[in-house]
């Protein structure tokens, strides 16, 4: 795998996928968890197929070493981490994708380096950047109560809060994933049973660690000062961060739209992959 040095001389690595050749200009994508092997995100449905994805592994996920400061989990420090890959990859501008809790770490680099992106684009983010966790996705949940997954999902829920050891914790996750998909077929439970062993706790515990209330708002002025356009998506199905989140993201921003996708939950590429792809590839060609 190709890596870069970045700011602390730490070693971190990327992927790579798509053709060499393409004309069109790289989409740099950041996975989410936090702390989830970027191997997640595939090709993003196809997004591969014109363009080159650069898929960075955050510190102490995939490939890339943990970090000797925990302190360097927190997402802010992580944006630091992909100015560090832009600089490397000598893109003076660049269209940014960003999944869940990368969103945060996305909505970081905006905020600090606004003059860097020419496309953002954030799937299916959760607000608490926002300071604000709406409830929708509980209700989303409940309303998927009449599905054959649903009993089983919920207790694991349940269980999820009191468990410590790390092989039921990973038990647990497969049997809510259902949840997080619009529906529950071979893609989607293949895609399900990868998220176990992808997860870094240690970069999940430190992904919010140093980030005060000043932190919070400073970030939320700088990203009043980025002039790219911003698509976010969401799934009407998404029981995990809801729609109401992609909402408040997108008030975030001085040029925003939301685009809501219907039967689909958290992973749009996985559930509808034909409908995702061209949307955000054609989000990346708007004049």
């Amino acid at each position: 795998m190709p890596h870069f040095r970045t700011y602390d001389d730490a070693e971190l690595h990327y992927r790579v996928l798509g053709p060499a050749d393409s004309p069109l200009p790289p989409l740099v994508c950041l996975a989410g968890g936090p702390g989830r092997d970027a191997a997640y995100l595939g090709d993003l449905g196809g997004l591969s197929a014109h363009r080159q994805l650069i898929l960075p592994d955050s510190r102490g996920t995939g490939d890339s070493p943990a970090a000797a400061d925990p302190s360097r989990y927190a997402f802010p420090q992580l944006a630091e981490d992909l100015e560090a890959l832009r600089h490397h990859l000598g893109l003076e501008r660049f269209a940014l994708l960003a999944h869940d809790a990368g969103a945060a770490v996305a909505q970081a680099y905006a905020a600090g380096h606004p003059q860097r992106l020419t496309r953002l684009v954030l799937v299916c983010p959760g607000s608490r950047l926002q300071g604000e966790l709406p409830d929708d996705a509980k209700e989303i949940f409940e309303a998927r109560r009449h599905e054959e997954w649903w009993p089983q999902a919920s207790e694991a829920l349940r269980r999820l809060t009191e468990a410590a050891d790390l092989s039921e914790v990973r038990d647990l996750l497969f049997a809510a994933a259902p949840l997080a998909y619009g529906h529950w077929d071979e893609p989607q439970r293949a895609h399900a049973a990868t998220e176990g062993a992808q997860l870094g706790p240690v970069p999940r515990a430190g992904f919010w660690q140093g980030v005060d209330e000043q932190l919070r708002l400073t970030l939320l002025a700088g990203l009043r000062e980025l002039a790219c356009p911003v698509l976010v998506v969401t799934g009407d199905r998404d029981a995990v961060t809801g729609m109401r989140a992609g909402e408040l993201v997108a008030e975030s921003f001085p040029d925003a739209r939301v685009h809501p996708l219907p039967g689909v939950g958290h992973y749009p590429w996985v559930d509808e992959p034909d409908t995702f792809a061209p949307l955000v590839e054609g989000f990346l060609h708007t004049a």
